[in-house]
């Protein structure tokens, strides 16, 4: 099997001590710190800025770890900038709120920052085609987007093959990369399904059990 990179989402984090808990993940083996962006338009939850991009992107690249943001917002291309100068690695925008979709990704890797798309459940997945040589990054996502802690939609499983295939059938190389509802007991068949990077929010880092606990279960899950 691929190797199989983890995202936790700093969504489900406790922001009293941010930087402790993204620490953490990272010596648990985490590869990226993942970053879900809301404005309250696109989506029913207003989150983050780049004010904690910057914030977490010092402990990031202490470890190697990909700053990976997603910008569940309208306009997205009023804030590349922003986000690029806070330090994120990967900004992925939605089909949904990109008219000049081309033209985004375009601004994205001007800006020296790695661009990838995404789209929410019920968007087919041919919107993207046209696209997908064009990006380094594909996100399935396989919650409604807007709040973490979600179950997963298990339609999604069969999305992720398609995709799979259809990045495959061009010879691309961009991360397939999957985020709702991702738990040890599901992350195999994820990961099966073709995907190369993995986002979890609250499995990483609620329930009772440590950050590194949450995450070794990950890893046992992925190995077996």
């Amino acid at each position: 099997m691929t190797h199989v990179r983890l995202a936790p989402s700093i969504l489900s984090a406790d922001f009293a001590c941010l930087g402790a808990q993204v620490e953490a993940a990272l010596v648990a083996g985490a590869e990226f710190v993942h970053v879900d962006v809301m404005d309250g338009h696109f989506v029913p939850n207003i989150t983050i800025g780049p004010l904690v991009v910057k914030a977490v992107q010092p402990i990031a690249a202490r470890f190697g770890a990909t700053v990976d943001v997603h910008l569940m917002i309208a306009q997205p291309e009023r804030y590349l900038a922003d986000f690029a100068q806070a330090g994120a690695d990967i900004l992925t925008i939605h089909v949904e709120t990109c008219p000049h979709l081309h033209r985004t990704i375009q601004a994205i890797r001007e800006l020296g920052v790695r661009p990838g798309v995404t789209l929410n459940p019920a968007t087919p997945l041919v919107m993207l085609e046209e696209v997908l040589p064009d990006v380094d990054l594909v996100l399935v996502m396989s919650v409604n987007p807007g709040f973490g802690g979600q179950s997963y939609i298990p339609a999604s499983t069969a999305r992720i093959r398609r995709l799979r295939t259809m990045l495959d059938a061009i010879g691309s190389t961009a991360d397939l990369e999957v985020d709702g509802g991702i738990k040890p007991g599901n992350a195999a068949e994820i990961a099966a399904a073709g995907a190369t990077v993995l986002v979890a929010g609250s499995a990483v880092f609620g329930g009772p059990n440590s950050i590194a606990e949450n995450l070794a279960a990950f890893h046992a899950a992925l190995q077996a």
